[in-house]
């Protein structure tokens, strides 16, 4: 969509700052060659021998030392780095991409910016060994077990935006939308007390959370779907394809919590590929996927177009349930002049 409003310098230099930034993180934490007489030893430019050696640039876990006895590796961290900056990159498209789109039709940019920021930051925290502390589990030996925090914090943040969107587009009522996103901090929230929780109580709060996943995805399928149907919106196939996908992620969530941070089956390494993944899978995915479908769609039908007064009226919907056998209607008694009672 391109926009209404002319593209500014302004605009220009946002854009140059955020690629800044981007290339900030990924530069500061890869190795780079560099050659040990010309940097180290400070002689001629030219060096003497051609042989080169990689300066690590990761040095996070020699800063902020881990914590447990079963802690966050180097290839860890280096993984965590990564995901931080495909998360950057993907703030800095989205970001970009905003000043392409007509004016009032943002909302899906803006939404998808808090997920990316939020996101970026939770891993920028991970991958720099912050944000966790280190507790003795119920399961497996009796080391501690080192858990991040600030992870859970970040999916508090990063995925209600998520379900925001594919509300938006579905149809349904704001209490609707409400009781998805609570559903979701719920479940948030459940498993990073499991996950803090040393003793066997923990699976009691896991129970709770799985439930709360549980309804929300058959909100997602069932409630979602229907409602998308009903009004005919152009979304409905979109919709039901997103929902069905990041459903089926999110289930999958609890599997790397019970090999993870609850049943301490796996490494604290291996736990965060297997949740990296998943991460990948949702914001990344899910952003890319509706921001490229926009591009075809009429916001002010779905009622999302934003102006001065306000959102544009949606059309009225199909609900045949509704129809009812037209009753013969009583005349209308005159009780006076201009007043009349049905």
């Amino acid at each position: 969509m391109i926009s209404s409003t002319p593209f500014s310098p302004i605009h220009f230099l946002y854009i140059i700052v955020l690629a800044c930034s981007f290339l900030f993180v990924v530069i500061i934490h890869s190795p780079l060659p560099y050659c040990t007489e010309t940097l180290l030893l400070n002689k001629s430019p030219y060096p003497k021998t051609s042989t080169m050696s990689l300066l690590p640039r990761n040095t996070a876990l020699d800063v902020n030392p881990p914590v447990g006895q079963h802690h966050l590796s180097n290839a860890g961290s280096d993984w965590l780095w990564s995901i931080c900056a495909l998360y950057s990159l993907g703030l800095l498209l989205t970001i970009s991409t905003t000043y392409f789109a007509k004016s009032g039709e943002k909302i899906f940019h803006y939404l998808f910016t808090i997920s990316f920021f939020c996101g970026a930051v939770a891993y920028f925290g991970m991958a720099s060994d912050l944000g966790n502390v280190a507790v003795k589990p119920s399961e497996g030996d009796d080391k501690t077990r080192q858990i991040f925090w600030a992870g859970y914090i970040g999916w508090f943040l990063c995925h209600p935006p998520l379900l925001l969107a594919l509300g938006l587009i579905s149809g349904v009522s704001w209490a609707t939308i409400i009781y998805n996103v609570v559903l979701l901090l719920i479940w948030i929230t459940t498993y990073l007390i499991a996950s803090l929780t040393p003793t066997t109580y923990k699976w009691g709060f896991f129970t709770f959370g799985t439930m709360s996943l549980l309804l929300l995805s058959s909100s997602l399928l069932y409630t979602g779907t229907t409602t998308s149907r009903r009004l005919a919106l152009p979304t409905s196939r979109t919709y039901g394809l997103l929902a069905s996908y990041l459903s089926f992620v999110f289930l999958l969530y609890p599997i790397a919590f019970g090999l993870g941070d609850g049943g301490n089956e796996i490494s604290v390494t291996s736990s965060f590929v297997f949740i990296g993944i998943l991460d990948v899978l949702t914001v990344p995915v899910i952003a890319a996927w509706m921001l490229w479908e926009a591009r075809g769609w009429d916001l002010g039908g779905l009622n999302l177009v934003f102006t001065q007064y306000g959102r544009v009226r949606v059309a009225e919907g199909k609900f045949p349930e509704k129809k009812v056998a037209a009753a013969a209607t009583p005349e209308a008694l005159v009780v006076g002049e201009g007043e009349n009672v049905v």
